[in-house]
């Protein structure tokens, strides 16, 4: 019953037609065998390069297979010498897989105080220990400082299932204490939340919660690999730009094969290529497991991201057998052990990694004489002790120097290993080995035993966490290694320098002092922004960004003024060169244009707008965009850079449900104000007038530049044109708050209007509106004076703030504080009468928001645009979803009659 099937049965059958002249095949073996030893490497990549052209010259219908035999790329011969000890190094690492096993463990035990719904994974760590620890003591350099010469320190992106593996080095190199494992995934009750010393853990790689720990969130499958492509990318940025010499530094992302499958994982591998981003380096870890089970059970992940990596155009470096196997390869002089790897598929080599060494004799070297001769003289312990290549720390060591040396494309490190590595019978391999926590007496001096841990009997069974003495050659050791690579990591620093931002004025006066001039808010943004990238303290800080909507949003003239980024200059005659706003790349351009990729435009501005906290150095960017493709799209992307404490600004163009009228429902946004308003740090707005833009924009450059606040803005602009009013003297901080008064409409009756006048002739309603909907209100109130109402209209710059800060004031009574303070929406309503009625191009669910905080008795009825969108002009758009002036004034007096 427990037998595995036979090999040839899980393969694809061989495609290769039989040999019909075997004699001349080996002539022609020998030709080429001959050429590579006289002439070397380089000319017999040269001959097969030709003979490739001549084959598709000759269309013969064959081109080189992107796969690679199933073995090692870097041979035993171009190994460089193992340059740390080797004992020491894997003992180190032995300990670490240790107390991250018992941080797991000990937090999911209710006895011990914890708690068994806590969660966490062993598996991850203990298939990627050697992979980490590799990097640590040799490669994975800190930032020594920020001043010249000193390295600013290399990127690195942990698998966010190995965190336990990083707390337990953490915990060896003094910057985590015992107290502190013991409350992994327990950031609440951790004693420091009541002035305790014991701090809690995160679950994941979590800057916003380690602020100064973590620098990179990966904890949401696909973003890191993204994320790490496009830091890269932007270190080049800065270095063509002269902003910060990156070179020398490196991007490292330690990524799991399973997320492989992510479209982020693999949307922006081109990109790498193509830009020639050989200070980044990929260790996907290729445990063949997902959470369920194999990753490609039936298939081999190895081989099939090989393809994909190369054809791609990256530097690919397999990573699959460790030291043990060296010795069986010299001696299979048949070819049979890598005949039987092609053969093998990852559900097969998965049940391989679970079962023990007389298994692996019998179902492994037992299919056939040539493997079986392989094996003998080996014992069953033997045999279970030969090691994937993943956790050998000379091999990995060897594809880790060959892929920093490589030079003009990004390098992957396909390293093969076993998913829960050294848990015995209790994970090693198992179905159930990501989700596994729990390990009885024996599977833990299992465990002990088999990493030879320095450890009772009882220590083992108590789960102690261990820490060799400071003077021990393990310590020491460590600390030596660190100290030579710059320090300790993860570390997250926040050091950099302020900008100096200019005054308002010069650069927004227009906006603030328009004499009715018509305008949308688009272009107003965009006359700033050309501003501001003339100031020379803040100017060369700007970072505008794209998705290949530049001529849409009417950023054509930056073209010329500051140029768009490319790595090679600009290779060609524009088609327009002739033109005032003729398209210009350059080596040193400012602009980032994306292409039609808004996750590589988000990962763009994250990469900028965490340059402050990544490089030392801070950078403002500013990315437009349509708005209906930002939260809805990119979502989860937003809020990785929210964990990372990202500085910048997001620019929702064509915002509104109604003010981009032909292009329908998968255009127009009426959901945007609503999700962003979940972020905690993101400071979301939707301005009316171009006064407003300003005074916001000023606002969000001062905390982020000046005061080095973590938040960014979300601003929604229109393409609509229409007047725009002066700056109210002292509006400001209203504008800045979410809300100010815009301006009141005595009565003035007018029955012509067409209107029935109430009978109490001194009604008053009080109407609120945003964005694009705020000229219907203004044009609702002008009505209802017409017709015998008083009107008082308020401008609401931002619904969620508002939201806010009565949810603030609400916490601060519900937490016992005496005062009778009122939220500030309900304090500014206070000044008008009657009904309030709020408008908005969102929908209902965003001025619903601050129902609680009406003023008492104060009657509030909202109008929104809930549902799919359509295509038609603006009018009927606003008519359709009950928001133009109309549809105002039949609500006001619609809550008048109520009243």
């Amino acid at each position: 019953m427990n037998a595995s099937l036979p090999l040839h049965a899980l393969s694809p059958s061989d495609s290769h037609a039989p040999d019909a002249d075997p004699q001349e095949t080996a002539e022609w073996r020998d030709a080429f065998l001959a050429l590579s030893a006289s002439q070397g490497p380089e000319r017999a990549r040269y001959l097969l390069d030709a003979l490739a052209r001549l084959a598709r010259e000759q269309r013969i219908g064959w081109k080189p297979e992107l796969s690679t035999p199933y073995v090692n790329t870097v041979g035993v011969n171009e190994q460089p010498v193992f340059p740390g000890d080797l004992a020491v190094e894997e003992r180190l690492a032995s300990l670490m897989r240790w107390n991250a096993l018992a941080m797991v463990v000990r937090a999911n035990q209710a006895e011990s105080g914890g708690s068994s719904e806590l969660g966490g994974h062993i598996a991850s760590y203990a298939s990627a220990a050697d992979l980490f620890e590799t990097g640590y003591n040799h490669f994975f350099h800190a930032r020594e400082g920020l001043g010249d010469g000193q390295h600013r320190g290399d990127l690195v992106f942990f698998q966010p299932h190995s965190a336990p593996g990083v707390y337990a080095r953490a915990y060896l190199e003094g910057r985590l204490s015992e107290k502190d494992l013991g409350f992994y995934r327990q950031e609440l009750t951790a004693p420091a939340q009541s002035g305790g010393q014991a701090r809690g853990l995160c679950s994941y790689p979590h800057p916003y919660l380690m602020p100064d720990f973590w620098q990179f969130p990966t904890g949401s499958m696909g973003i890191g690999p993204i994320s790490s492509i496009y830091h890269a990318r932007f270190m080049r940025y800065l270095t063509h730009r002269r902003l910060l010499d990156c070179a020398g530094r490196k991007v490292w992302g330690v990524f799991g094969d399973g997320e492989m499958d992510e479209p982020e994982s693999m949307s922006a591998l081109t990109l790498a290529a193509r830009e020639g981003l050989d200070n980044l380096v990929w260790v996907v870890n290729c445990n063949l497991q997902r959470l369920d089970g194999p990753v490609r059970g039936n298939g081999r992940i190895i081989d099939e991201l090989e393809k994909l990596f190369a054809g791609a155009g990256w530097n690919v470096i397999k990573l699959v057998w460790g030291s043990d196997w060296d010795g069986l390869f010299a001696r299979d002089l048949t070819g049979a052990l890598s005949q039987v790897f092609a053969q093998t598929v990852d559900g097969q080599m998965q049940t391989f990694a679970a079962k023990d060494g007389r298994f692996n004799r019998d179902n492994f070297f037992g299919q056939n004489e040539e493997l079986a001769r392989l094996a003998q003289g080996m014992t069953d312990e033997q045999i279970d002790r030969l090691k994937r290549g993943g956790h050998d720390l000379v091999k990995i060591h060897a594809a880790y120097a060959a892929a920093a040396n490589h030079k003009g494309q990004p390098t992957v490190v396909l390293a093969h290993t076993k998913k829960g590595y050294g848990l015995g019978q209790a994970g090693q391999g198992k179905m159930t080995t990501h989700s596994h926590k729990k390990f009885d007496e024996t599977d833990l001096l299992e465990f002990r035993n088999r990493f030879n841990l320095p450890l009772s009997e009882e220590q083992a069974r108590q789960m102690a966490f261990y820490k060799p003495a400071d003077d021990s050659p393990e310590m020491q050791y460590l600390h030596q290694r660190r100290t030579a690579l710059g320090g300790y990591l993860p570390k997250r620093d926040t050091t950099a320098e302020k900008i100096d931002v200019p005054a308002l004025p010069a650069y927004g006066q227009f906006a603030l002092a328009t004499s009715g001039k018509e305008m949308s808010t688009t272009m107003a943004f965009v006359r700033m922004l050309g501003g501001l990238l003339k100031d020379s303290a803040l100017g060369p800080r700007i970072v505008p960004i794209v998705a290949d909507e530049a001529r849409t949003f009417g950023m054509a003239n930056l073209f010329k003024q500051v140029g768009i980024y490319s790595s090679v200059g600009q290779r060609y005659a524009p088609e327009d060169i002739g033109s005032v706003l003729s398209y210009r790349e350059a080596l040193d351009g400012q602009i980032l244009e994306e292409g039609i990729s808004e996750a590589g435009a988000l990962a763009s501005w994250t990469a900028a707008a965490t340059s402050y906290s990544v490089h030392g150095l801070a950078m403002l960017p500013f990315y437009i965009y349509y708005s209906m493709f930002g939260f809805q799209r990119v979502g989860d992307q937003i809020w990785a850079a929210a964990d990372q404490r990202a500085r910048g600004f997001l620019l929702g163009a064509t915002s509104g449900r109604t003010t981009l009228g032909g292009e329908g429902l998968q255009h127009q946004d009426g959901t945007s104000h609503l999700i962003a308003a979940t972020i905690p740090n993101c400071k979301s707005y939707d301005p009316a007038f171009a006064c407003e833009l300003a005074v916001i924009i000023d606002q969000g450059i001062r905390e982020m530049m000046a005061l080095q606040l973590d938040v960014f803005y979300y601003v929604t602009l229109m393409n609509e044109n229409y007047a725009q009013p002066d700056l109210q003297p002292g509006s400001e901080a209203g504008i800045v708050r979410g809300c100010y008064l815009f301006d009141s409409y005595p009565c003035k009756p007018d029955m012509r209007k067409g209107t029935e006048t109430p009978k109490n002739s001194t009604s008053e309603v009080t109407l609120m509106g945003s964005g694009a909907i705020l000229t219907e209100v203004i044009k609702a109130a002008q009505q209802l004076a017409a017709c015998g109402i008083r009107a008082t209209v308020y401008s609401v710059t931002s619904w969620s703030e508002l939201a806010r800060d009565g949810a603030a004031c609400q916490q601060r009574r519900l937490d016992g504080d005496a005062t009778e303070e009122q939220a500030f929406i309900t304090q500014l309503l206070q000044a008008s009468l009657g009904p309030v009625i709020a408008a908005t191009d969102y929908v209902r669910a965003v001025p619903e928001s601050i129902r609680a905080f009406m003023p008492q008795g104060r009657a509030y009825l909202t109008l929104g645009t809930d549902g799919f969108g359509r295509s038609d002009t603006r009018a009927a758009l606003r008519q359709f979803f009950g928001v133009n002036a109309q549809s105002i004034v039949n609500a006001a007096l619609l809550q008048l009659k109520h009243s």
